[in-house]
């Protein structure tokens, strides 16, 4: 039987973006003992992407770009010989829809169109904060209306597509509980871990409970790690940085003993997906999450997780979780089971199957 050709059109190179490892990435393996030949082309090539992410260079930044373009131009000479396109947020890093009109319009060839946040609102780093109108987020509601069918990460996304087009699928953030997150906390452990992973430009969301852990390390021995690309600044005695690290990634989250995934109440957060929530539960660790968007839906308050919202519900539960090693296990085991049954890779192979049918 003849393969099937998927075309994957991404904005970064492969197996450098969470948004792409753990959106799609780890089923291509899947996809090929499914009769299907994967093609892979991000926007931007390993250097450009490096680059775009530093200070200055504004030269090769530029040059790297308009390499990325012209490269991006050639692709659509290609597309005939795709029996499928999958484009992943947007098809160029920058400026309006151009390649998905000229796929949809001119080429005549439908794509699936996914996505995993609220990327129609304006979100950027300081680094490139002069250059964040060329992103163009209004080209969002484009990308969905040409595409043939929709796949967004949460009801929030999803819903947001239904404006534009009726073919919306959800399809959950995942987790690769056999390859990747295949370890478990230690329930026993001597020090207890509290502990958060993510990137600087969401560390601030740690505000709003630092004040329960300063009150908390005054009663409780235990350690607050932070495991992300940049050191906090926080004036904790119980603080430990932690340098996120790819080689490491699941053994230093493992060492948590309770993950915490504060979020403020805004649109933004409505379109998370809940991923640092089912990094922790994948690995068996009970975790605390702000009761916002998809974060209902993946916690049931006090059966696989903590869904607090005043400070003083954060600092209780916390607590009871410090004390208490029996419900530690109980909630971390009933979150690894909720992972593995509805948002594992596992069980969403029959998801992305029908993508391609």
């Amino acid at each position: 039987m003849k393969k099937k050709k998927i075309l994957f059109i991404a904005p970064y190179p492969f197996d450098e973006a969470p948004s792409q490892r753990f959106r799609f990435e780890q089923y291509f393996n899947f996809l090929r003992e499914n009769n299907f030949d994967i093609h892979f082309s991000p926007f931007l090539d390993q250097r450009t992407w490096k680059t775009l992410y530093s200070d200055g260079k504004v030269l090769r930044k530029i040059l790297g770009v308009v390499k990325s373009f012209l490269k991006r131009f050639l692709l659509l000479f290609t597309l005939y010989k795709y029996d499928f396109v999958f484009i992943h947020r947007e098809a160029s890093h920058i400026g309006p829809p151009f390649f998905e009109f000229l796929i949809a319009k001119v080429f005549r060839k439908k794509y699936n169109y996914d996505f995993d946040d609220a990327i129609w609102l304006p979100n950027y780093s300081e680094t490139n904060a002069r250059f964040h109108r060329l992103k163009a987020y209004w080209k969002v509601r484009y990308c969905i209306r040409w595409a043939g069918s929709i796949s967004a990460g949460n009801d929030y996304l999803a819903n947001y597509a239904r404006k534009f087009n009726a073919n919306v699928q959800v399809i959950p953030t995942t987790i690769d509980t056999e390859n990747h997150h295949n370890l478990k906390t230690e329930y026993n452990q001597g020090k207890l871990i509290i502990g958060w992973t993510g990137t600087h430009t969401t560390m601030r969301y740690l505000d709003f409970i630092v004040p329960v852990i300063k009150e908390l390390e005054q009663k409780y021995d235990f350690e607050f790690l932070v495991i992300s690309n940049e050191a906090p600044t926080y004036h904790l005695k119980s603080l430990r940085f932690l340098k996120w690290k790819r080689e490491t990634e699941i053994t230093d989250l493992a060492r948590i003993s309770i993950g915490v995934m504060p979020l403020e109440m805004d649109i933004w957060s409505e379109g998370k997906c809940g991923f640092k929530g089912l990094q922790y539960m994948s690995l068996g660790i009970p975790a605390l999450m702000s009761p916002i968007g998809v974060n209902t839906q993946i916690v049931s308050h006090e059966v696989n997780g903590f869904l607090p919202v005043k400070l003083e519900e954060w600092k209780n539960q916390l607590e009871m979780l410090l004390t208490d090693i029996d419900l530690r296990k109980k909630i971390g085991e009933a979150g690894k089971k909720t992972i593995d049954e509805r948002y594992s890779v596992l069980s969403n192979q029959s998801n992305y199957l029908s993508l391609f049918q």
